[in-house]
């Protein structure tokens, strides 16, 4: 059960929860059995994403958007003691050739830079933008062409043409081996790919399946919900898509299928991926009703993480402990995570405002906080 006390608890693992009405960090103690509530952060702001800075441990960034602010990035140096307001948020520059000016809605993904760039962050936006930071996050400039490209502007599509509440661009990715390797995902415009640190992208969607009747040569139809790269293998990527579940193996440019083997009547449409921290073979996913209707809960009202221990060729149903009927809610695409523990912690927030944890892999779950405001990202982290 969750408590709220000043009892002294291990900080060892700590989740960062991102809301529709502010952020809380979740301290656990060393059995991940006692949970002791930071906040509320940001009470009633929007907040998309709140991320650890592995490099130091100390540092949080909180994408936010605020009512009499707009947009903005908030930074504290001491675990969220105290914040300060970046001087220059993300902002598209003015229109050039031509083109529609865009202003941003909202920062959506946080990225921290590899760890020889202590003070390199990269930030995806609604609608589509690429932005980074040198100083920590204080100060943002568009990032690489992407944002005004006549192609890549093209295959962003319009407002209208992007996920209910916004297109987004996200996932973004530096491959730790070399950080002029970087991933980034557009929901919609496809999964793009950059060997030059940014100075060029191209886009990586061979295998990708788009909605029936659409041309998959049409790069603006591709939606990828969330991608993966997978910490122990930086060569295998996972991808959780509008049109199922695919696996990368580098150097294969082309995703394969592996929802095909998902259960039927469950299908493999979903919105969060999940990866083992050290086993590239075992990943999980959350899984949504996708019918027709496509309304965006739990297949019949009956919630489940799916995992996989061989690679996507076959998936378990992992849901001892989670409601059996009657639970109409689902977990957004940053909104499920994982620990490094020996024995690997599952963590997810849900769109009812429930926080779920399980101390084995997923085997057996337990709500550990409720009524939250809806859940839109949990990080799980190890403070020192």
């Amino acid at each position: 059960m969750t408590r709220n006390h000043s009892t002294a608890i291990s900080n060892r693992l700590t989740l960062l929860v991102a809301t529709r009405k502010g952020a809380w960090l979740f301290h656990g103690d060393a059995q991940r059995r006692a949970w002791r509530v930071d906040g509320p952060h940001f009470l009633g702001h929007i907040i998309n994403h709140l991320v650890l800075d592995p490099r130091d441990g100390r540092t949080l960034l909180a994408s936010a958007k605020t009512g009499h602010l707009g947009p903005t990035i908030f930074r504290s140096t001491d675990l969220g003691q105290s914040w300060q307001e970046a001087t220059q948020p993300p902002a598209f520059a003015p229109a050039v050739n031509g083109m529609e000016a865009r202003a941003v809605d909202h920062t959506f993904w946080l990225t921290p830079g590899p760890a020889d760039e202590a003070e390199v962050w990269y930030a995806g936006t609604s609608p589509q933008g690429l932005f980074r930071s040198n100083d920590g996050g204080n100060t943002w400039a568009p990032f690489s062409c992407i944002n005004d490209d006549a192609q890549y502007r093209k295959w962003m599509g319009s407002v209208q043409d992007g996920t209910p509440d916004g297109p987004k661009l996200h996932s973004i990715i530096v491959d730790p081996r070399d950080s002029k390797h970087l991933y980034f995902a557009m929901s919609g415009g496809g999964v793009h790919e950059s060997l030059d640190g940014g100075a060029s992208f191209a886009p990586l969607v061979k295998g990708m399946e788009v909605v029936a009747s659409f041309d998959p040569a049409e790069i603006a139809f591709h939606d990828p919900h969330c991608v993966r790269l997978c910490p122990s293998n930086p060569d295998r990527l996972y991808q959780q898509n509008h049109c199922g579940i695919y696996r990368l193996d580098r150097p294969s440019d082309r995703w394969i299928r592996i929802g095909n083997a998902m259960p039927k009547a469950v299908g493999d449409i979903g919105f969060p991926m999940v990866v083992h921290p050290r086993d590239d073979n075992t990943a999980w996913v959350f899984p949504m009703d996708g019918t027709k209707v496509w309304p965006r809960t739990s297949p019949d009202g009956r919630p489940s993480v799916y995992g996989t221990a061989d690679g996507g060729a076959s998936w378990q149903r992992l849901d001892n402990g989670l409601p059996q009927s009657q639970a109409w809610w689902t977990v957004k695409r940053q909104a499920m995570t994982a620990d490094r523990q020996d024995a690997v912690g599952l963590y997810f927030g849900t769109t009812s405002g429930e926080l779920w944890a399980s101390r084995d892999a997923g085997r057996q779950w337990e709500c550990i906080a409720r009524h939250l405001p809806e859940i839109y990202a949990v990080e799980a982290v190890e403070l020192a």
